[in-house]
């Protein structure tokens, strides 16, 4: 019993790691502020450094973990190579996004050192909601990260526009959060069990007794269930028709907030929603199948079409972020293999691209002192002031269109293939004929920062060093995976091939 129970601790090491250096953080802060009030902006720089350390040791314990596959805690966590992979990306996401956010406090006059705190919240949380394998770890979990989300949208106290943001997303997240916790009674009522293992042997061969099943009052409550389950995980990945929320609190939010919400919690959902349906639910697949071809669809035309008569840039992001879901969602609605593959493969892709844009939104800042760029037409003629980040912001924009050979073409090409190979011929044409569609708005960006004549050209404040060694990463990985994506292919394979793994070896 002592040894089972040191091999769990050493399991869940890292977050014990991230959560002690988190409280010391909190104490170091309170103290500090309370003898030195008017201190508020160095102890938040201060604050921000730690904790990037602090999430670079946590990273390098997950990647030295050498642990096999585990059950822990009456199984309710998971550690296994699918967990430690996406904990890994969240780690390096948060980091990135807390560099991009170094210098934006002292420009916004944001002073609170709670924003690190609860960005580290946040990403605990995650960690745990990737370990999930039980509805209970899995809604305290998400239900800490909304909590902090929650806080970080309205962090801007004297703007009007970020409270109303910051309100829409408490009232809508607890609605949705309402309906996840309605979806997980529901499976418990008529099952009996919130474990996913359980789950999946309960209905293992279902496939074979459809024709029994299917009228079945516990099996149709069951599906009902799903359902509820589906639509409280679209509404956090802002999938269509749950997306209402994302536009407004995108925009109204902070920049390195909306940041934040767009790249890091995405990770930690669709690691969940892997393990739930694409494992638990393998022999349900028919019905999930459906749900996710529908969102798919609705999802890449909604946000192929609505960014179109966009001005605004942040909005832009929004709507170009629903489309993004839309592509996640074929990978679900195909339910092989090859999908999660090809999942992966386009999730890296999407999220080194996201930091790259976001990073670049972040380092534009006026020397006339009026502020952030906030509309499209801002960016004429960029490259004459920054060059560089005129070609970066470009090589993510024609990355993100999928223009061949850049390595979103990489992506979509993994994808539409898997969903070729699944014979979702119809799904596989809707994404193609979307992707042409967002060509559009991507390269019109870039017209824009090249091509687009005006009599004057907007100069801008010198980039600070860490956002320059960002993009400088970014743009290296943009480059490097053009030439060679060897590696990222036989990584995600590793990790799907263990994926499939998990279901002989927890039935049998």
């Amino acid at each position: 019993m002592d040894y089972m129970f040191s091999l769990e601790l050493l399991a869940i090491f890292p977050e014990v790691f991230l959560f002690i250096g988190l409280n010391i953080l909190l104490i170091y802060a309170v103290n500090f502020q309370a003898s030195n009030p008017k201190l508020s902006f160095p102890l938040l720089r201060e604050l921000s450094w730690l904790s990037i350390g602090l999430l670079g040791f946590t990273f390098i314990l997950i990647i030295n973990s050498s642990l096999p596959t585990l059950l822990i805690f009456k199984e309710t966590l998971i550690i296994d190579n699918l967990s430690l992979f996406l904990k890994s990306l969240v780690l390096l996401s948060t980091i990135a996004c807390i560099i991009m956010a170094l210098d934006f406090f002292e420009e916004e006059k944001i002073y609170a050192f709670e924003y690190i705190l609860l960005i580290l919240f946040s990403a605990l949380s995650m960690c745990i909601l990737i370990s999930s394998y039980d509805f209970m770890t899995m809604y305290l979990a998400i239900e800490l990260q909304s909590l902090c989300f929650y806080t970080l949208t309205a962090m801007k106290k004297d703007s009007e526009f970020t409270t109303e943001a910051g309100l829409k997303y408490f009232i809508l997240g607890s609605f949705s959060s309402g309906i996840l916790l309605f979806g997980f009674v529901l499976i418990y009522g008529f099952t009996g069990t919130t474990n996913l293992e359980v789950i999946m042997r309960l209905f293992l061969g279902t496939e074979i007794e459809s024709a029994v099943l299917a009228y079945s009052f516990v099996f149709n409550g069951f599906l009902i269930g799903i359902l509820f389950v589906a639509a409280g995980c679209l509404f956090k990945l802002t999938a269509v028709p749950f997306h209402m929320w994302a536009p407004d609190v995108y925009e109204g939010a902070p920049t390195s907030v909306t940041a934040f919400f767009s790249i890091v919690p995405k990770i930690a959902l669709l690691g969940f929603m892997l393990r739930f349906f694409s494992i638990s639910l393998y022999d349900l697949i028919f019905p999930c199948q459906t749900i996710f071809y529908i969102c798919s669809i609705a999802s890449l035309l909604f946000g192929a079409f609505a960014a179109l008569g966009q001005t605004k840039i942040k909005r832009l992001l929004a709507f170009s972020s629903i489309g993004h879901v839309g592509y996640f969602l074929m990978a679900f609605a195909c339910g092989t293999t090859e999908s999660i593959q090809a999942l992966l493969i386009y999730f890296i892709i999407y999220l080194i691209t996201s930091i790259g844009l976001f990073a670049s939104l972040l380092a534009l800042k006026k020397q006339d002192s009026t502020g952030r760029i906030k509309y499209i037409g801002e960016l004429v003629m960029l490259v004459q002031t920054n060059p560089l980040l005129a070609i970066t912001i470009a090589l993510a924009m024609l990355s993100t269109a999928g223009i061949p050979p850049l390595i979103g073409f990489i992506g979509k090409f993994y994808l539409f293939s898997a969903t070729l190979n699944a014979s979702f011929y119809s799904l596989a044409i809707i994404g193609v004929f979307t992707s042409v569609i967002s060509c559009f708005y991507y390269i019109r960006l870039i017209q824009i920062m090249y091509f687009q004549k005006k009599k004057y050209v907007i100069l801008y404040q010198p980039m600070d060093a860490s956002k320059a060694f960002l993009l400088a990463l970014i743009f290296f990985f943009l480059t490097f995976f053009f030439f060679y994506i060897t590696p990222l292919d036989l990584l995600t394979k590793e990790i799907t091939n263990q994926i499939v793994s998990q279901l002989p070896l927890f039935v049998n």
